[in-house]
Parts: structure tokens; C-alpha cells; sequence
């Protein structure tokens, strides 16, 4: 079995989940240049817990966390298996970091909106890791590595969320505006880290001061990231489509690592 790829999705609001545009048709480009992995274990913004945690029930549930959304969005389901053999291998490959094994969770909207694009027939295993709200971005790169034989074993590892995510400072008028300075700034950063194959640089980004602050003034989406390029072995050429800034301040981008 040849190696797959890992893939950063920049995922965007829900309402993306009932959308048809260039964005969604990237994704599905991205995972038919992939393939069909053998199951999929994402990394999502959403799922921030205490202690690292896998889920691994057989059938995940489609989480419907968001708010004031049309009833289209609440009725979408994504009914993908899961995969408790995966969930008991990622605790084998991240041990002596103790995972819990989860069976409450399922599929927050992190990852089935950008996966009813990507792989709309739902028969792909998915398994969720949560992400330990007290660990530090070099540690959650560090889990990354640590998962980078699953690549070897026919499972996608992808991570979910957003390089630059400042909702209050959304322009909702002016969806194709030019992003703010910092954001631009911080973006341009970030992404020349990710071509240039300068992990470190990614995991200080709060060296940069106010643009971080201002891009990501809270890490749970932009940590997932760090999970994708942990899982990236050195050399391996990152593309990034789409890229792009939406409302100003949201970032679009999803990078795919390691195609051949």
C-alpha cells in the first residue's frame, strides 16, 4: 500500500455543508487525487477535551453543534462508520500519552461538512482524535508525528479549522473584500512556513505579536494544523488550494501534503 498524503482543510461556517461552489468542488478534487483511504482519522477545531481522546464507537453520530442555522443544516446527516480498531491503534502509537477512549462524541460539523463534499458516500470509517485543551502547540505537533505510520496503513490523517479565524471581525457585507493587514500578514507567514517546510515557525506563531493575536485569538482552529504538519515527513511538497481570506478575517486555505 503506497503512503498517503495528510490534508489541512480550511472548513469555513456549517452553511458550507448545503453549498456548491469552487470551494467545495476543491475539496472533492483534493480527495479524488488522494483516493479512497481505508479509513479517516480527522482532526477537528471542534473537539477540544481533557486528556487526548479517540472515538471509538461503531456508529458515530452526525453532531449538529452550532446555533441559528436553517433546519436544512440540522437534518443533514453523515452516517460513515467508525473504526475501534483505528481508535485502539492511535492509542497504541501515542502511548505513553495517556487516550481515552470515547463513546459520547461522533462527527461535529469540523468534519462532516468538509466530508459530504469530499466523500459524500459516507463509507469511509471515520474516527475523531480530540485535542487536549492543556497541551502546547509543540506538543500537538508531536502527536502528529506520532500518528505518521497510519499513513503507511491506508488511513488519511486530516486536520479541520482555520489558519486565520477572527469571527467578531468578520465584514459579513463584503465577502470577497481584501482581508485585513494582519491577517494577510499573518496568513502569508504562516503559509510561507508551510511551503518552505519550516514547522517550527508554525508552532511559534505567537511570536508574531499582535497578527497572531488578532488571526487566532483563541487556538482551536488553527492547532489541527500543527496535527497535519506533525504527520508530515521532511521534504514532502505542501500545495495549497483553494487560498484564500473570506469576510476579511476568515481563512479558506487547505493545504494537501505529500501527493505524489
Amino acid at each position: 500500500m503506497s503512503r498517503l498524503p495528510t490534508v489541512f482543510f480550511g472548513h469555513g461556517s456549517p452553511m458550507v455543508a448545503l453549498e456548491k461552489s469552487d470551494t467545495t468542488a476543491a475539496w472533492k478534487g483534493i480527495a479524488d487525487e488522494i483516493g479512497k483511504p481505508r479509513a479517516i482519522l480527522c482532526i477537528s477545531a471542534h473537539w477540544l477535551t481533557r486528556g487526548t481522546a479517540v472515538t471509538a464507537m461503531a456508529q458515530p453520530r452526525t453532531i449538529h453543534d452550532f446555533g441559528a442555522f436553517p433546519q436544512a443544516l440540522f437534518d443533514m446527516q453523515y452516517p460513515a462508520p467508525g473504526d475501534p480498531e483505528l481508535a485502539f491503534r492511535v492509542r497504541e502509537l501515542l502511548d505513553p500519552v495517556p487516550v481515552g477512549l470515547d463513546a459520547n462524541w461522533g462527527l461535529d460539523h469540523g468534519t462532516w461538512t468538509v466530508l459530504c463534499h469530499a466523500y459524500p458516500e459516507a463509507d469511509i470509517p471515520v474516527v475523531q482524535l480530540g485535542m487536549d485543551a492543556a497541551k502546547s502547540p509543540k506538543e500537538h505537533w508531536q502527536i502528529g508525528q506520532a500518528l505518521r505510520p497510519l499513513r503507511d496503513e491506508g488511513v488519511l490523517i486530516m486536520g479541520t479549522g482555520n489558519i486565520v479565524h477572527n469571527l467578531p471581525a468578520m465584514d459579513w457585507d463584503h465577502p470577497d473584500a481584501p482581508p485585513y493587514d494582519w491577517a494577510d500578514r499573518f496568513n502569508t507567514a504562516m503559509l510561507d512556513a508551510v511551503v518552505e517546510d519550516r514547522p517550527q515557525a508554525v508552532i511559534d506563531f505567537e511570536t508574531l505579536g499582535e497578527d497572531a493575536r488578532l488571526a487566532v485569538p483563541s487556538p482551536d482552529h488553527f492547532w489541527p494544523l500543527l496535527y497535519v504538519l506533525g504527520a508530515r515527513y521532511p521534504g514532502e511538497e505542501a500545495r495549497l488550494h483553494p487560498n484564500f481570506i473570506h469576510h476579511k478575517s476568515l481563512g479558506m486555505t487547505s493545504i494537501l501534503i505529500g501527493a505524489e
